[in-house]
């Protein structure tokens, strides 16, 4: 618990370890079988983070009976479920709550090999640190719920969104990795901070290195930031330090409250290119190399 890993983990036998998490969201795009699996793809992802391979699967319903169509729900259930078996895993069954806000997502049951078990804490210095997909979903998310977002960037948030990091944890599992977690609901920062502190180093970040959606930094000037990234500028500011001047709108990138994110990945510096060829043949192509890992500093965090 004192390092706030992605799952919990429960030793079988000697080889095998049990992975467990659970995880829903309300709405973030307008199609309902999108939804569905993005939010899978959500919940999937504490999984992989730990490098592991989702099992079985239980769905997780709160809706409105009264205003939600049976048609709707049965598309939000099968945009989960195409997730779901595209991680080699099972729907088990679930449970729904009548709830008048929308939340789906799963619990999910992974298992993983001792010797790939990937926690938060293991950074080294001299490593290089991998993202995996570019930021700026919570942003991007907000507007859409105004109409502000154009029609092709949400078409490809939603892509990027409900994009399984399956690949990112095979090829990390297959390569090697130190430490690693996924970027959700606490931002880059957020999540860099909890590996940079529990690993007792500091993590270099080139800002021009990190992939982020552009119509995202236009959308933040316009104020349609959601207020989790506020939140996440307000718990970690004091841990980071921006070097290169930026604006006010591409600072709140990096604090960006994300919904189904990359992986965030700590490799040593001989494996790092191997690592990054690998993550972008298994699917991911907006991977990138943005920074690595440096002996404590001051700040947690260091943009330059």
């Amino acid at each position: 618990m004192e390092h706030s890993e992605d799952a919990g983990v429960f030793r079988l036998n000697d080889g095998t370890l049990l992975v467990q998490t659970a995880d829903f969201i309300t709405p973030v795009v307008d199609d309902p079988f999108m939804y569905g699996r993005i939010a899978a793809a959500n919940s999937l992802s504490d999984i992989y983070a730990m490098g592991g391979k989702a099992v079985c699967c239980l769905n997780l319903v709160c809706y409105d009976s009264c205003n939600i169509e049976a048609r709707e729900l049965r598309s939000i259930l099968m945009g989960g479920l195409d997730a779901v078996k595209e991680a080699g895993a099972v729907i088990a069954g679930g449970h729904t709550v009548d709830d008048p806000e929308m939340k789906f997502g799963l619990s999910v049951t992974g298992i993983v090999e001792e010797k790939h078990l990937t926690r938060n804490n293991n950074a080294k210095p001299g490593d290089r640190l991998i993202l995996t997909k570019p930021l700026g979903m919570g942003i991007l998310t907000t507007a859409n719920k105004v109409d502000m977002a154009s029609e092709k960037t949400m078409e490809t948030a939603a892509r990027i969104m409900g994009m399984l990091n399956q690949g990112a944890a095979a090829a990390m599992n297959e390569t090697g990795a130190h430490s690693a977690t996924d970027i959700t609901g606490f931002g880059l920062i957020g999540h860099a901070l909890e590996m940079a502190r529990g690993s007792g180093v500091t993590f270099r970040i080139r800002t021009d290195a990190v992939p982020f959606l552009p119509e995202a930094v236009d959308l933040a000037g316009m104020g349609l930031i959601p207020a989790g990234s506020y939140n996440n500028r307000r718990f970690a500011g004091e841990t980071v330090e921006f070097e290169k001047e930026l604006s006010d709108d591409r600072k709140m990138i990096y604090f960006d409250a994300q919904t189904s994110g990359g992986l965030f990945i700590s490799t040593a510096p001989e494996n790092a290119r191997t690592l990054l060829e690998k993550i972008r043949e298994n699917g991911a192509g907006d991977a990138e190399i943005i920074g690595e890992v440096v002996e404590r500093e001051e700040k947690f965090i260091l943009f330059s």
